[in-house]
């Protein structure tokens, strides 16, 4: 498909701060996010000079076509239990809908099954997100509960759904998920650094 964009994940590099505050505040992302308030530079300050000390989590930037356009990362990562939690969000409405969500799951659940060896994935998303919800369940995530008025989003409570997946789930699904990418113009990443 010539329209996919070229994708990649990458380190967060000290250039990113401003943008990443820029796309945590701006509507179309805050609309899917626990928080409504806007994030002042303070907030978002100690929120940026808690990452490198902060082992139970990880933090991506994600590129289309050599631009950021996103973040991904990883939470509570528990190398005891064997899991982890992850979200991501595209914060370029112009790449959404050319298949590159469905590029960064699959690099996020070749990292966290191939490079890190956990045992379970999960995550949480709105119920009004059923774009992102449903494509976790294309990818194998299953839903696991149903948070009832967990989240309270411009003034009304809202229901939030948990997913998980597992590793054995991941690599029955995975040659599936990998010609799904191909099919949208994507090469399968491998294992992710």
């Amino acid at each position: 498909m010539a329209d996919s964009p070229k994708a990649a994940l990458r380190d967060l590099t000290p250039d990113d701060k401003d943008r990443i505050l820029a796309w945590r505040n701006a509507p179309e992302v805050r609309a899917y996010m626990y928080t409504d308030h806007v994030i002042s530079a303070d907030e978002h300050a100690r929120w940026w000079a808690s990452i490198p000390t902060d082992t139970r989590r990880r933090y991506w930037i994600i590129e289309a076509n050599g631009a950021p356009v996103g973040l991904a990362n990883l939470a509570d990562i528990d190398a005891n239990r064997r899991q982890c939690a992850w979200a991501y969000y595209l914060a370029d409405p112009s790449v959404r809908g050319m298949g590159l969500g469905s590029y960064v799951e699959y690099w996020m659940l070749q990292h966290v099954f191939e490079t890190l060896g956990l045992h379970k994935l999960w995550c949480e998303v709105l119920v009004s997100n059923e774009p992102v919800w449903r494509l976790h369940e294309t990818f194998g995530f299953r839903q696991e509960a149903r948070f009832r008025d967990h989240v309270l989003k411009d003034g009304a409570w809202q229901d939030v759904l948990g997913l998980g997946i597992l590793e054995s789930e991941w690599r029955e699904r995975r040659p599936a998920m990998a010609e799904r990418l191909v099919s949208k113009g994507f090469e399968p990443p491998g294992a992710a650094p």
